[in-house]
């Protein structure tokens, strides 16, 4: 078998163990030298290829890969840049099979969400249809947990696991301040079309914490809203909110829309929590108080879940197995076999099914009053944010890695983005 390089880029959102799948995939590469030459990747995710901005990974040492493990956010660098369709823009696919052929890459492995997952399977086809012979293999990786055919998704069991304790935590200030002040706290997650991370909040009801979860699944009815909110402050003397950024009114306008777009087409979204808190407050008077986790559920990898932390890696070293098995156009996959004791085994799905494919939270995962969650959730949601795998810390503070990210020289023309 000839000896080929191998493409590594981050896409989208950063997660506190995207890392560690870039550890997977490069540890991996460097245990089969026969197989695979060098592995590069890109500067700023997919943007890097098309620019020929590449990064050498073999002027890192073993150690430094390794420290990825326990790093969070993206060590390359990640973008917002989603290509268009094969018809609309061929031209940047040619670009990115001229940048493989160039530097002798024969292995693709883009490690991202659903829009990812379509512009790996684009690049698989394309490659196809001139010829050049290239594996892609999606590395899956979102928060918001709604890819399909995978049990869950690297970062999200580690979200879930923050958006939890945060809840709980933020509960217990609020129980101990309600008799003469702030009776509503309000916490704003992430979750567009899905309200998994929402549902994490769902978790702190566990320890008898009164919590409402607005889900994007569920409508939202004000009246009925503020009705829940009033009894359960009544009842308890304080009540917690979670609400999905994604949540929205029947007309499926975003109780946090902002009026703007982002890179990929979909609604600049963010204000949910200070809408909600606004109108409980004008409807009942309740001091509250809000807060928009926003990049600190992403970024927080001093908490993040041990069982994340395993499936991302793991994912990660099973993408470049798949590539050396002869796979192409696969992403790779969580199969859960047990609740308790939680198992679960690893596949692989293709990417035409995976491609564009939101995965909503089951109704059945939804408590009837669409403001909590049922116990087949709790039995789904425990098991990924068990465990703890904390990094080494110094002076109070976490280690993390900053790589070189060493530049490979260019061998074609410039390329202007479109």
């Amino acid at each position: 078998m000839p000896i080929l390089n191998a493409f590594y880029a981050q896409s989208g959102g950063v997660t506190s163990v995207i890392n560690a799948s870039a550890c997977g995939v490069i540890e991996t590469a460097r245990k089969h030298p026969d197989r695979i030459g060098k592995l590069y990747a890109g500067r700023n995710g997919i943007i890097g290829a098309l620019t020929e901005e590449l990064i050498d990974t073999g002027a890192e040492s073993a150690e430094a890969i390794a420290a990825l493990r326990t790093t969070p956010s993206g060590a390359f660098g990640s973008c917002r840049y989603k290509l268009k369709s094969l018809e609309k823009n061929r031209r940047e696919y040619e670009r990115l099979i001229e940048v493989f052929k160039a530097h002798g890459i024969g292995y693709f492995f883009y490690n991202g969400g659903g829009d990812s997952a379509d512009t790996c399977f684009k690049v698989s086809q394309l490659s196809q249809s001139l010829g050049y012979p290239l594996q892609a293999i999606h590395v899956p990786k979102t928060i918001d947990n709604d890819l399909p055919l995978t049990d869950c998704c690297p970062g999200f069991g580690s979200v879930a696991k923050y958006v939890a304790v945060s809840t709980l935590e933020a509960s217990f200030d609020v129980r101990s301040m309600a008799a003469t002040s702030t009776k509503v706290f309000v916490l704003e997650v992430m979750g567009r079309h899905a309200g998994w991370i929402a549902a994490a909040g769902g978790l702190a009801a566990d320890q008898g914490i009164p919590v409402v979860v607005l889900f994007p699944e569920i409508e939202f009815d004000k009246p009925r809203f503020l009705a829940r909110v009033d009894e359960l402050v009544k009842q308890h003397g304080y009540c917690s909110v979670v609400v999905s950024e994604g949540c929205h009114y029947p007309d499926g306008a975003f109780l946090a829309e902002q009026g703007t777009r982002d890179a990929f087409g979909h609604a600049q979204l963010g204000g949910a929590a200070p809408v909600v808190a606004q109108m409980i407050k004008d409807a009942h008077g309740h001091k509250f108080h809000w807060a928009v986790a926003d990049y600190l559920q992403r970024a927080a990898r001093h908490i993040a879940s041990a069982t994340d932390v395993k499936q991302a890696y793991e994912l990660g070293q099973r993408a470049v197995e798949l590539a050396l098995e002869g796979r192409n156009a696969v992403m790779p996959t969580i199969e859960r076999t047990s609740d308790v004791p939680y198992a679960y085994t690893l596949g692989s799905a293709p990417l035409e099914s995976v491609a564009n494919v939101e995965k909503p939270m089951p109704r059945d995962f939804i408590s009837d009053d669409g403001y909590g969650i049922t116990e087949k959730c709790r039995r789904y949601l425990l098991p990924l944010i068990e465990g703890e795998d904390y990094p080494a810390y110094r002076d109070g503070l976490p280690v993390y890695v900053t790589l070189q990210n060493v530049a490979v020289a260019k061998k074609l023309p410039a390329f202007e983005l479109a």
